[in-house]
């Protein structure tokens, strides 16, 4: 059941790797992150289980090899892969706090109004108890996929830096 997962991630090899490496990692990580959930409840499976169906190693072959071609040593490219494949992981499992009965845009409906709620609550804190807080009530709470792509680009500029 989890290998056909991996068969959703749906990226095209040939694409991917003709994209720039951070791009071919960015598209990797959304891509998985996108089929596991669209899976409710699975990613958390994958807590104490690596992958090695046919689809997950195809997955993780593309990931490698974008790295290996771009000139990332084998121990870099493999704690790299590692990583990111960590971080979709965690990601992943927050979102699968939903029932996997109930439809995506239920499941954005509910999220926006715990959003709104959890807003208000910030923007009620004592400022002199909690001033960073109060601060930047306005950027909080921050969406989960934007929380995603956020710490995404801040993963993949620490490999930049490595690459470098």
């Amino acid at each position: 059941m989890i290998d056909h997962i991996f068969g959703e991630v749906g990226l095209d090899a040939g694409a991917v790797t003709a994209l720039p490496w951070q791009q071919a990692c960015s598209a990797y990580a959304q891509h998985m992150f996108d089929a596991l959930s669209r899976h409710g409840n699975v990613a958390s499976l994958l807590i104490e289980y690596t992958p090695i169906g046919p689809n997950a190693l195809a997955n993780r072959e593309l990931c490698l090899s974008v790295l290996l071609d771009n000139g990332f040593s084998p121990a870099v490219a493999a704690h790299a892969y590692a990583t990111l494949a960590r971080y979709v992981l965690g990601f992943a499992i927050q979102r699968s706090g939903s029932p996997p009965d109930v439809d995506r845009q239920d499941q954005q409906d509910q999220q926006s109004q715990r959003d709104v709620e959890l807003s208000a609550v910030f923007h009620q804190l004592d400022p002199s108890r909690y001033p960073a807080t109060v601060a930047v009530a306005d950027e909080l709470p921050v969406p989960l996929g934007e929380e995603f792509e956020f710490g995404l680009q801040l993963i993949l500029g620490g490999l930049e830096s490595l690459h470098a």
